[in-house]
């Protein structure tokens, strides 16, 4: 089956569902210049072990350590713009199609594309709560003051190191919205999964609950996943690419 049968085939599968969900990984962001920091040539490998550096327990004791390794990521999410896919993800939710996206990435390039319904299972940059005192703070001043400076941000009140409220290594996944995610899943009858290798919990495992309610399954990505023998449409592509073309089809019907 050729590219534009396979597109036309997913075309079809949006236009029958009636509770369409997305599954995003950090192959959505990396057109947006936000690398995947488990690629080897991603840069990030270079000068620590990020499951070292990006594990809670490091993070406790060297939290300088952290920041060092995380400073050049977060010069690139504060500098990176939604691009096409996540424009077109949020087009099908204004018009109904897609009832929610459910995505690894901390960038919170969903939100800022327009996207309402966003569980976000990795945690987001959008605050940081103090390791000592718990206070929660918004994110903008002490992320701007750290991307200028590469220094550990320290609470306002008691003085505590602040952390982003991303999930380390290490740290439960935020159980509300894993559990919000998992009842989208269960209700939807088609799961577009893209940009995700699937290879981390819980998203790998999201998938399987969706086949297990009698989802159809779409798969957008570069390379292979594990869900692709049962998987109705699997498109090897770009995201930027294939999402939008996807979109323009199904809305131009």
């Amino acid at each position: 089956m050729g590219l534009e049968e396979r597109l036309q085939q997913a075309v079809g599968l949006l236009a029958e569902s009636k509770y369409a969900v997305a599954l995003t990984g950090a192959g959505i962001s990396t057109p947006s210049g936000i690398p995947d920091f488990r690629s080897p040539d991603s840069g990030l490998w270079k000068n620590a072990d990020p499951f070292e550096s990006a594990s809670i327990y490091a993070f406790r004791r060297r939290p300088q350590d952290f920041y060092d390794w995380i400073h050049p990521l977060a010069r690139l999410i504060m500098a990176a713009q939604p691009n096409a896919a996540h424009f077109a993800l949020a087009q099908l939710e204004a018009r109904g199609i897609l009832k929610g996206v459910i995505t690894q990435n901390v960038d919170m390039l969903h939100g800022r594309a327009g996207s309402a319904t966003v569980h976000e299972v990795h945690g987001h940059l959008r605050e940081v709560t103090c390791m000592r005192c718990y206070k929660i703070f918004p994110a903008v001043a002490f992320l701007d003051d750290f991307v200028d400076s590469g220094e550990v941000p320290y609470c306002e009140a008691c003085g505590g190191v602040l952390k982003p409220n991303v999930i380390l290594i290490g740290e439960q996944l935020p159980v509300s919205v894993v559990n919000q995610a998992r009842r989208q899943i269960r209700n939807c009858d088609l799961l577009v999964i893209a940009g995700s290798s699937l290879e981390m919990a819980p998203a790998g495992d999201l998938p399987l609950l969706a086949l297990e309610s009698g989802a159809r399954i779409i798969v957008i990505n570069f390379e292979p996943t594990h869900i692709d023998s049962l998987a109705d449409v699997v498109i090897r592509g770009d995201v930027v690419d294939v999402i939008p073309e996807i979109t323009t089809k199904l809305l131009d019907q």
